[in-house]
């Protein structure tokens, strides 16, 4: 016994010695599979409102969809909190309110940076700050502040060392354009100069990306006689084409985008990088808002997102890589202005949807009702994969038995379908319980890819799965539950490493 543990430890050892000799090659390929990765698309998570669900919730509900990649407008603790852990990408921000202290003091930038950061991070995967916040829009005028606040917050990112890891930019709106059409002659607006050039100075030097909120809504909303409603949500038949270069747009959010990329170029910022940090479509407005509906809303989002994955980039720069964050995760019942404000959500405060979306970019995304559940003489179940991770498992079992409303008395201690005691085994229950429940159809088995159909009746003993016929009703408005592989990528450490860290520990402790 005694000389085969030697011979693993002599295993681990050796292993772990090519492990230190190949690092820098193995941090050169994650480098540089991490400049390639493709298009990504991420959600807003805005909180300005008084009946939204915690934020351990929320996580669980972004988690569930296997969104990556999140932005918040300021660094709360508890949402800090609630996505340690998760894998998810966060994009944090500093309220506008902050950019005074922020730019005149070195010292508040640290600190801030030390309390209400470093003590999260990196379970907490923060990736991006923003220092301010459509500043241009503001009737305050902070635009003076953005800069100094910037270098200040870089300047504390590089005490620490994280300045190569999580940049910083600040978002605009897309009226610090004075000309957006044709997208050829994109021009910022002259009167923004004095902010705009050290700014874009500063996203250069530092590999920065322009961050900015892009709404074909409001140009559509604001001006139905120059832009039709096909065009803004992805559908045109025809194309508009830009008389000076001869590309063809075939929507509007590219033609915006291209605006800016010409803006830049026109500067001689060729190597800026564009990210949408928000874009998006109300589902309900006033009276005078005709083009905000869940159908359009459900319809922009989908090809909005058909469109990223897909990586075709835009006319001007076919193939560039683009990072796109929708608004919102949530509807808002306390912004100001028109009933469109408030409605910009993907679900309701009680975490169901307000329309289907799937965030695969590949299927349809119909919203199931009574009327349109199709009914079938095949019985199926839905139970979880057994290729499923336990942490997939796990936060689509939590979300089954919380937001999902099923009744998991079964699975729990003592109850007929607590045995065996697994996770595999009580998603399972619950899954097709949810799916019986909401019209046994697909999509309502996705549960992030973690459910799988199956036609044979997975009851046993005591423990008896439920079919759609001892269901009473279908609900109205179920939460499209979509597998991705867009989002979700789990990163696995082979166990050898383990054993290289676990020896090069025992060698250092032997020569202490």
């Amino acid at each position: 016994m005694n000389s085969m543990k030697g011979i693993s430890n002599m295993n681990g050892l050796s292993q772990c010695s090519i492990f230190l000799a190949v690092r820098p090659l193995i941090q050169l390929v994650f480098a540089y599979l991490n400049l390639c990765r493709g298009s990504t698309i991420g959600i807003c998570y805005g909180r300005n409102a008084d009946d939204l669900p915690t934020p351990d919730k929320a996580a669980q509900l972004v988690q569930l969809h296997n969104i990556k990649y999140v932005r918040i407008y300021d660094s709360n603790i508890q949402v800090l909190k609630a996505f340690g852990n998760t894998g998810v990408e966060l994009m944090i921000g500093v309220p506008n309110s902050d950019l005074l202290a922020f730019s005149q003091y070195q010292s508040n930038a640290d600190t801030w940076l030390k309390n209400s950061i470093l003590p999260y991070y990196p379970a907490t995967k923060i990736t991006h700050i923003t220092v301010g916040a459509e500043v241009t829009e503001s009737p305050s005028n902070f635009s003076a502040q953005v800069v100094p606040a910037m270098r200040n917050v870089l300047t504390a990112l590089k005490k620490v060392g994280l300045s190569k890891k999580i940049k910083v930019s600040t978002t605009h709106s897309l009226g610090v354009l004075s000309r957006s059409f044709p997208p050829s002659a994109g021009a910022f607006n002259s009167s923004h100069a004095s902010f705009l050039k050290p700014l874009l100075e500063f996203l250069a030097e530092n590999q920065s990306p322009f961050m900015v909120d892009i709404y074909p809504y409001y140009a559509y909303r604001d001006s139905p006689s120059n832009v039709t409603l096909d065009y803004a949500l992805f559908e045109s038949s025809s194309d508009v084409i830009d008389p000076n270069t001869g590309l063809l747009y075939t929507n509007m959010l590219d033609a915006q985008i291209d605006a800016i990329y010409y803006a830049l170029m026109a500067l001689n910022f060729k190597t800026i990088k564009i990210m949408v940090t928000e874009t998006g479509w109300p589902s309900k407005g006033s009276p005078k808002e005709t083009a905000a509906t869940p159908d359009n809303a459900q319809t922009y989002n989908t090809n909005l997102i058909r469109h990223v994955i897909n990586d075709t980039g835009t006319p001007a720069k076919p193939g560039e890589r683009l990072d796109i964050y929708i608004f919102s995760l949530f509807n808002e019942n306390r912004k100001p202005g028109l009933d469109s404000e408030r409605n910009w959500g993907l679900f309701y405060p009680d975490q169901t949807s307000v329309y289907n979306l799937d965030f695969t970019g590949k299927g349809s995304a119909d919203v199931i009702t009574q009327a349109n559940v199709t009914s079938s003489n095949v019985t199926t179940w839905c139970i979880a994969s057994s290729k499923a991770s336990e942490l997939d498992l796990q936060n689509a079992l939590d979300w089954a038995c919380g937001p999902g409303n099923v009744d998991c008395t079964a699975i729990q201690p003592s109850q007929p379908c607590f045995e065996p005691d697994n996770t595999v085994a009580h998603a399972s229950f619950a899954f097709n319980n949810y799916y019986q429940q909401n019209g046994a159809t697909d999509v309502a088995c996705s549960f992030g890819g973690t459910g799988i159909k199956v036609d044979k009746n997975p009851s046993y003993d005591n423990c008896i799965y439920m079919t759609a016929g001892s269901n009473k009703t279908v609900a109205s408005n179920t939460t499209a539950i979509s597998s991705t592989s867009s989002f979700a990528t789990m990163n696995r450490v082979p166990t050898w490493v383990f054993s290289c860290l676990l020896g090069t520990f025992m060698l250092v402790l032997s020569k202490s």
